[in-house]
């Protein structure tokens, strides 16, 4: 019996193209040649063949009896300790062979894999290297690894070999020049016509190397979409980083998702990765391309629904998962104005963070020195004894070297005298809220106090990134809350950074010879959901709330699911986010009239019949005590699937009906 793995590998060689000396090359590694390469690098652009020809080594070394490790750049963790692990085998069995697919995604390794990790490789063993960059040049010209080192840069498909693959697909005679014309040997481009089979090529068409006719392709390829719920889930597909069955149910609420995610993995242009499904980049830019020109309000709304979700995670989810979905959430907004303005999105240098350590200490109060002055030394040294666990390290990947730090403060109410006294920053933070609006008991205010990259000294940098990323989940996830401060010296510059996103206060603290810049904003006038909305997608600068609560819809529902998970803990429901909207508003005993306001709105969700189960499903869930959604599931004699469902309906409906009176008629 044939396994579908061998079915697979036969298939991949019976359509494989061209690459001979890539092949032949590999071949001789593989067969022990004492002068054949040990590393291979192949590169070139989106499109060109780079994954095809990896996964036609793979099955190579899989036929040879070689253990493989595959991994896959875009997934890869900034910590080289955790790339380790992963490629473990290839330090400790003898003849393994390492894959590394989309290596320009964490091509920051670069330097650390030829300095420390390579070299001990266990015996016998290979490693191939694919991306879009060629190798940083020392490699290519170093003697030492010159007989070790194999690379390829992957060019256009010959026009013979282009016209075997058409031939093979069977497109038509007629319109296989009009299909190479287009293609131009590029084999993503041919792949997909071939896939679409003569069906995908339009009599008329005038075939052209342009999107268009990749629009055109795609949508000969993927031919009649089923429904139009798979049409959605391709629009998912487009947008989202990765897209995982979870992902797809939260943003196609009511769908059976099991199906339409089936389809979507079958696809030709989709990637199976470990975070989930992942399109082919070319495919991706013109779906979502296509997707904006036909219908651009279906555009932003499955944007919306993925970034309602991914700030949902962001409050929710396990510590470990708090960056992938931050970077997710960027990704999505990736060509807004805001985040151009205030984000570096180069990988070059790429640093990761580490919480402070006492060996770390010299070297950071060196810094502090060289960029801020001994005065600033002083209050480095004095906050890292009373907080330590506020500080992080950054260090180069490629090396290890400690090359920034920053210090995320947390500060309650009321104020250490002593840390009034000592720092002029601080002081000046918790001056500027009893003058705007005072901390109550059991608030804090958190304050990005310092931002130390010598290198890169407080301009846009990887550190920036970070540390931003770090205070925005701190502060989506903080209970209480009151402020967000961030300090920076070149105060004018940054005040038109931030511009939209934090106020000025306009205050100028001195430390030792350097004035510094103080910028803040309220979270509670603006939920942790609307400000990141307002950081990430902004084109120009927004308003500066003046009220209890103009805030976005997307913020609103979330205060609302927010409020209904705390609805029986009264000290947590005080300080949802809830209680800040107009709904609260005047409220005699804010508290207990919400609280019943929200109880009120779920049980009228029955007067409609459509909303008796959706009204049972939100009681059932947040009012009778059930510890867990699945004991929810379990009271109402569902299951947990169709519980899950009429759950979010009831979101939905409850969150339309609040959304109606915050508006319009609080007191309705």
């Amino acid at each position: 019996m044939v396994s579908v793995g061998e079915r697979l590998s036969r298939a991949r060689v019976r359509a494989f193209l061209g690459r001979e000396e890539e092949l032949s090359r590999f071949g001789e590694a593989l067969a022990g040649d004492p002068h054949a390469p040990f590393a291979f690098y192949v590169y070139g652009p989106g499109g060109i063949g780079k994954s095809t020809l990896l996964r036609r080594l793979a099955d190579h070394a899989r036929a040879a009896g070689r253990l493989l490790v595959e991994l896959d750049g875009r997934f890869v963790s900034r910590d080289p300790a955790d790339f380790e692990r992963a490629a473990g085998p290839f330090l400790d069995v003898p003849g393994t062979v390492l894959f590394v697919d989309s290596f320009e995604h964490c091509q920051w390794l670069e330097s650390w894999l030829w300095h420390h990790f390579l070299p001990r490789a266990a015996d016998d063993t290979l490693v191939v290297l694919g991306g879009r960059r060629a190798p940083q040049p020392q490699w290519t010209a170093d003697p030492a690894w010159s007989g070790l080192l194999h690379v390829s840069e992957l060019e256009p498909f010959s026009a013979e070999q282009a016209r075997s693959l058409l031939v093979a697909a069977e497109i038509r005679p007629e319109l296989r020049d009009r299909v190479l014309r287009f293609a131009g040997g590029n084999p993503l481009a041919l792949s997909l016509a071939a896939a679409a089979g003569s069906a995908g090529c339009g009599r008329e068409e005038i075939w052209a190397p342009t999107a268009d006719v990749l629009r055109t392709l795609l949508a000969g390829l993927i031919g009649e979409v089923p429904t139009a719920a798979h049409r959605r889930a391709l629009e998912v597909a487009a947008q989202a980083h990765s897209t995982s069955e979870e992902l797809l149910a939260a943003v196609l609420p009511g769908e059976d998702v099991h199906p339409l995610f089936s389809w979507l993995r079958d696809l030709p242009f989709i990637e199976s990765t470990l975070r989930g499904l992942h399109p082919h980049d070319a495919a991706r830019e013109t779906l979502a391309a296509d997707l904006r020109w036909r219908a651009p309000n279906a555009f932003e709304a499955v944007r919306q629904r993925l970034a309602d979700e991914y700030l949902r995670i962001l409050r929710e989810a396990p510590e470990e998962r708090v960056w992938t979905v931050t970077d997710d959430l960027f990704y999505l907004f990736r060509e807004g104005a805001t985040l151009a303005r205030l984000r570096s999105w180069s990988r070059e240098d790429e640093v990761h963070d580490r919480p402070l350590r006492p060996e770390d200490i010299d070297v950071i109060l060196r810094m502090a020195t060289e960029t801020e002055g001994a005065a600033s030394a002083d209050l480095v040294r004095y906050w890292a004894h009373r907080q330590p666990q506020a500080f992080s390290v950054y260090r180069l990947v490629s090396t290890g070297r400690i090359v920034a730090f920053t210090a995320r403060l947390v500060l309650p109410s009321p104020p250490d005298a002593q840390d009034l006294a000592t720092d002029p920053v601080v002081a000046a933070a918790w001056r500027y809220t009893e003058a705007a609006a005072p901390v109550g008991p059991g608030e804090h205010i958190g304050v990005s106090r310092f931002s130390v990259y010598p290198e890169q000294y407080q301009v846009p940098s990887r550190v920036i990134d970070l540390s931003s990323s770090r205070a925005q989940a701190e502060a989506a996830r903080a209970r209480g809350r009151a402020y967000g401060f961030a300090v920076f010296r070149d105060a004018e510059t940054w005040a038109e950074r931030v511009k939209g996103t934090l106020a000025d206060t306009g205050a100028r603290p001195r430390v030792g010879e350097y004035t510094y810049g103080l910028f803040a904003v309220d979270w509670r006038q603006l939920p942790v959901e609307a400000w990141l909305m307002n950081f990430i997608s902004a084109t120009e600068p927004p308003a500066a709330p003046s009220g209890p609560s103009p805030v976005s819809r997307s913020a609103f529902d979330q205060a609302v699911r927010e409020a209904l998970a705390h609805w029986r803990d009264v000290d947590a429901f005080a300080a949802c986010a809830l209680m800040r909207a107009r709904l609260a508003a005047d409220l005699g005993d804010p508290v207990g009239e919400l609280r019943a306001l929200l109880r009120r709105a779920v049980d009228d969700l029955a007067l409609d019949p459509r909303g008796v189960r959706a009204r049972e499903a939100l009681a059932a869930g947040y009012f009778s005590g059930a510890p867990t959604q699945e004991a929810a599931a379990r009271r109402l004699g569902l299951p947990y699937g169709t519980y899950r469902r009429h759950l979010r309906q009831g979101l939905d409906l409850l969150c339309e009906v609040l959304w109606q009176q915050e508006l319009h008629d609080p007191r309705r």
